[in-house]
């Protein structure tokens, strides 16, 4: 039964006649999500939601570390505390075909053509849909053109990192506040390691060879991260160990970042004037190096209101959704979620106000998450193994390390080989 609400079209008078709302109301759905801007906005506008289903919705918002470390245990033992948890790329396919999580399955009206493929075949199991996306994203640089302008530097598509540096050089300015650039520092497999994934990748690094032996003490490895820890130590903000999206998107919004690289959802929440766009940095790698991700909604295996929390994914996920945020008074389309569907960058009321919309969707198209000789697993700013959380989780600590000045880069990177290496043995892939 897939709800559709007065924002998008069955009344609620016809849901009385029916027997759904009678059916569902003492119902009620908790939802784990991650505390960013979308996932934010979709508890107000899912007020009505609950209003025309008598469906509660119990919210659990959570930083993204914490999301994935109770989520992750929460759905592996059975838990049962949540009806609905948002996952993402890494896990959607390794859950469901682990039986973790339910398989998805829509309605006609869901339009399931209407998704973007790379986002789709990312959280699908041998061409089964196991989590649906909420917004989806790569990644790009942001940068305040204005103080570029005025620096007389030009930042391209596709820049070189060394070129990226003397931007950032040319814009920094802390006297007056403004640091050069804004990266990922704080540790996690998907916060600072999935900036550094997608920049090692750039220098023609991965994660493991095509053994799965752990690759991090490569030279791809030593030039990425000795130039992430000097770009960033010298040209950006200090305690840049403990940002993460968040944290970033305030000090952008503040004017306090000439430009940052990272998820191309955070240009729907830049507040400052000038911004303009670009496609990832790249070292050499002909494929590049931008990133592919989506949070989405998937339904843990065993709880009791499965089909009742699949109505609202579908709802969520829907066209029908968009045009609820499009239409909410708090919101507009400029609140949209996007890089999910080709149907909301075709409107014309969504490219008015989305000045990042064409760079946002040229990311998405050009990811390349498949396996390759260079990068023997899907993925590209984590790899599509189980045990990869706890190999990135590890490292993540010694790039942080490294970062702050605690350990050296040559430390930080051997004390990360090592731990990947014992991880990697004990899994038994050699």
């Amino acid at each position: 039964m897939y709800v559709k609400t007065a924002l998008g079209a069955a009344s609620f008078a016809a849901l009385i006649a029916t027997g759904a709302l009678a059916e569902s109301h003492s119902k009620e759905l908790t939802i784990a999500i991650v505390n960013n801007g979308h996932m934010i906005n979709m508890q107000k506008v899912a007020e009505a939601y609950t209003e025309e289903t008598g469906v509660a919705l119990n919210w659990v918002s959570l930083e993204e570390g914490v999301l994935r470390e109770q989520v992750t245990s929460d759905t592996a033992t059975g838990g049962g505390q949540y009806d609905v948890i948002n996952i993402g790329m890494q896990e959607a396919p390794i859950w469901g075909a682990a039986g973790w999580i339910e398989p998805l399955n829509f309605g006609d009206d869901y339009d399931m053509d209407d998704m973007l493929p790379a986002i789709r075949n990312g959280l699908s199991h041998d061409g089964t849909l196991y989590a649906a996306p909420f917004y989806g994203e790569s990644s790009m640089v942001m940068y305040r053109k204005d103080l570029t302008d005025a620096a007389g530097v030009e930042i391209k598509d596709n820049d070189s990192w060394e070129n990226i540096k003397t931007a950032a050089a040319a814009i920094h300015d802390p006297d007056n506040g403004v640091y050069g650039i804004c990266l990922r520092g704080k540790p996690g497999w998907g916060d600072n390691m999935a900036f550094l994934t997608a920049m090692v990748n750039s220098y023609g690094g991965a994660w493991f060879d095509a053994d799965m032996k752990p690759t991090i003490d490569t030279e791809a490895w030593q030039n990425a991260i000795s130039f992430y820890v000097d770009l960033l130590g010298t040209y950006g903000p200090p305690g840049s160990e403990g940002n993460s999206f968040n944290e970033i998107l305030a000090l952008y919004n503040e004017g306090k970042c000439g430009m940052w690289i990272d998820a191309t959802i955070a240009a729907s929440f830049l507040t400052v004037d000038g911004v303009a766009y670009a496609q990832s940095p790249n070292a050499g790698n002909p494929v590049g190096a931008n990133w592919l991700w989506a949070w989405a909604m998937a339904v843990p295996a065993g709880t009791p209101n499965a089909d009742q929390a699949k109505d609202f994914i579908e709802w969520a996920t829907s066209k029908e959704y968009i045009q609820a945020v499009a239409n909410h008074p708090d919101f507009g389309w400029a609140s949209v979620p996007t890089g999910t569907r080709s149907s909301t960058y075709a409107y014309p009321e969504f490219q008015e106000v989305a000045k990042f919309a064409a760079a946002e969707m040229a990311a998405i198209e050009s990811a390349a998450p498949e396996a390759t000789d260079m990068k023997p697993y899907v993925g590209v700013q984590f790899a599509a193994i189980p045990e990869f959380p706890e190999v990135g989780s590890a490292v993540a600590q010694e790039m942080a390390a490294a970062l702050s000045g605690a350990k050296s880069v040559d430390e930080a990177l051997e004390d990360s080989q090592e731990a990947a290496d014992a991880i990697m043995r004990e899994a038994g892939y050699y």
